[in-house]
């Protein structure tokens, strides 16, 4: 093998127990027989699973229609805990709660350990008490809880009797909630009568009560008592959490297809609708639970941290499934990282112990700016690898990010993937691979990623261009549910036989992946995807709006911000209560993490001769003041004016406080 070009690369620590993969030639060796021979390579690995059927066929298909591990069956949740009891580890530690409250000591109010016996037997009986609310396999059941050791549990009990989880981040509004519920058949929901985030309490039934109010779609509501508060209660469809599991009997795995869908996650897409991501279960579990072990290298007996809330698929992927499917114990921590203060973190990694912390460059960046006294003051000794998602982190934040946090002695594994790929794709293997900081590095095993130009041409060598992945792997999304169609048009089109993700990406003279940004019209603001399109849906509900583009914009706080451009109709003009009424729009329909940082207010929108806005002009005029390259599709070469120093009437800017 050639050496490595780059001068700046960061040798990897020698690993502290032995791996599977011991240096980049044996690496390179098994990713080789990964994509020449998936059958022998897969069907190795799956072994350890407890399958109720061993798949005939390890990958069937190609492109959209491709499945893995067909003709097989079994259950993730008797998979992620009974194996383990069974096994003889049920008093492992499984699950590790607190509270975001604090006490004048700063320990939390509250926290709650599971141990695999205790928490199989929590999941057993909140399945019991789905199936006495008519849940059965195959149905769709939402879930919109606080960040609660029930959350997962409800996950889990809806996974063991076959039923597919819908989670709802539960900060969005009950007009986001309703397009989630609708999209999916959702019969059921679990909810809580609300949360703890902030230091505030965050009413949730009251939400889950004006949604259902709209759809005759919801027949059942299992409520958490979660802060106290009353809620508004209709007898018959309501039905409190404790009283319905004192009352069910546990429920039994049930066997499913291996291509059975596990559970929808709805992201936001390039049109004002969200896309119903569906995930299905063999596939899923397999690629998660061995990238955890290469990626993480977490054990039975291990304890994994990773911040990200359940409802979003890095929670669903490395806060469950994949620590469980481990038999690690995961760390679940209520609210958020800057309650009371920003040194919370340290205080939960000194508190619970554990060996893996992955985060966001967004947090990451909130606790450099705080410096270094909180993370130097705790103990920190426990953590053996350090782990980033959601954006590129910056060379700069990846270096106080090891050499702070984890002491100048773990790896910094920066991980490349989205919702559609159900785990990791790209990182470096933690004791293996050399990290380049801002490079996810080289590809898992299975993935076969490629550089396309924007005709959807592959180029070789070292390129820059948009992202696909050549042929399936196994985490890979079924479709989006309920339209096959748009999932075909969406990402299998433009680039024949390749899977479009949507990143730009560059491949370096190694091989190296270098993530740029996104391709379409999506926004991530603090790891998390807004869609342009649902934004100026709810711009433009406003009475005053006549048309709205969103576009996002480099923040150092949050990877990205969101910028509105507002047209406004004959007669209004901006002003401040204006400004308040679009946000408030925003904030109602799509939620609080889509709250824009500025507002401007233009005569027109620029447009080409079709009538599609540009929003890469809209794009450069905000971030540099100017607009460069074509400006040749124009309609009207008046709508963005050469620079900002050029005349624009009535433009008004106003950042939104």
């Amino acid at each position: 093998m050639p050496a490595l070009s780059s001068s700046d690369l960061v040798a990897p620590p020698p690993a502290p127990r032995p791996v599977e993969v011991t240096d980049l030639d044996a690496y390179r060796r098994l990713h080789a027989q990964s994509l020449a021979d998936p059958e022998g390579f897969w069907r190795e690995r799956i072994a350890p699973f407890r399958w109720t059927r061993p798949p005939d066929r390890i990958l069937e298909g190609d492109g959209p229609g491709a499945r893995w591990f067909v003709g097989g069956q079994l259950n993730v949740a008797d998979n992620a805990l009974d194996r383990w009891v069974d096994e003889g580890h049920g008093d492992r530690t499984a699950l590790i709660w607190e509270s975001e409250g604090v006490d004048h000591l700063r320990r939390p109010l509250e926290t709650r350990q599971y141990s695999f016996r205790e928490l199989r037997d929590a999941v057993a009986r909140a399945a019991g008490a789905l199936r006495d609310l008519g849940v059965r396999q195959g149905d769709r059941v939402t879930v919109y809880l606080p960040i609660v050791p029930e959350l997962p549990i409800a996950m889990l009990a809806c996974a063991r009797l076959g039923a597919v989880h819908n989670v709802i981040f539960a900060g969005f509004p009950d007009q986001a909630l309703l397009d989630r519920i609708e999209d999916s058949q959702s019969r059921v929901v679990v909810t809580a009568d609300g949360g703890y985030r902030g230091g505030k309490a965050i009413a949730l039934k009251s939400v889950v009560d004006a949604a259902a109010r709209r759809t005759s779609l919801v027949e059942k509501v299992l409520v958490l008592r979660r802060t106290g508060e009353p809620v508004g209660w209709t007898p018959g469809r309501d039905h409190w959490w404790h009283e319905a599991l004192e009352r069910a009997t546990p429920a039994a795995p049930v066997p499913v297809a291996s291509d059975a869908p596990l559970f929808v996650m709805y992201t936001s897409g390039s049109t004002g609708k969200p896309k119903g991501i569906t995930h299905g279960t063999s596939g899923y579990l397999v690629h998660t639970a061995l990238t955890a072990l290469h990626a993480f290298d977490l054990r039975p007996g291990d304890v994994n941290w990773c911040t990200a809330d359940p409802a979003w698929i890095t929670g669903h992927t490395y806060t469950v499934y994949g620590p469980l499917l481990s038999g690690a114990a995961t760390v679940l921590f209520e609210g958020v990282l800057g309650f009371p203060d920003w040194d919370r973190a340290w205080d939960v990694v000194e508190r619970h112990r554990p060996a893996v912390l992955y985060s966001t460059p967004t947090l990451v960046r909130a606790w450099l700016r705080q410096g270094d006294a909180g993370p130097r003051e705790r103990d920190l000794s426990s953590l053996r690898l350090l782990a980033s998602v959601g954006e590129p982190i910056s060379p700069s934040v990846w270096h106080w990010f090891r050499d702070v946090v984890g002491g100048g002695r773990t790896p910094v594994v920066d991980t490349w993937w989205q919702t559609e790929a159900g785990a990791a794709m790209i990182f470096p293997l933690p004791y293996v691979t050399p990290a380049k900081p801002g490079s996810a590095t080289l590809p898992f095993f299975g993935v076969d990623p490629a550089i396309a130009d924007a005709e959807g041409r592959l180029l070789d060598g070292e390129a820059a261009g948009q992202l696909v992945i050549r042929r399936p792997w196994p985490g890979m999304l079924h479709g989006i549910w309920g339209s096959p169609e748009r999932y075909r048009d969406t990402y299998w089109k433009s680039v024949p036989g390749a899977f479009v993700t949507g990143d730009a990406a560059r491949r370096d003279a190694d091989g190296y992946v270098w993530i740029v940004g996104r391709t379409d019209d999506v926004i991530k603001v603090n790891g998390h995807r807004l869609g342009t399109a649902e934004i100026e849906g709810a711009v433009v509900s406003h009475p005053a709006v006549s048309e709205s583009a969103v576009v996002g914009v480099p923040d150092e706080r949050s990877g990205e911000a969101v910028l509105v451009f507002v047209v406004l109709k004959p007669g209004f003009s901006a002003d401040a209560e204006l400004e308040s009424g679009i946000v408030h729009a925003i904030e109602a329909m799509v939620g609080k993490l889509a709250r824009p940082r500025e507002l401007r207010f233009l005569k027109a929108l620029p447009k080409n001769r079709s009538g599609k806005i540009l929003r890469r002009m809209l794009r450069e005029w905000a971030v540099t003041g100017k607009v460069t390259g074509d400006t040749t599709t124009l309609d009207d070469a008046s709508a963005l004016p050469p620079s900002t120093d050029g005349e624009l009437v009535d433009h008004v800017q106003r950042g939104i406080e």
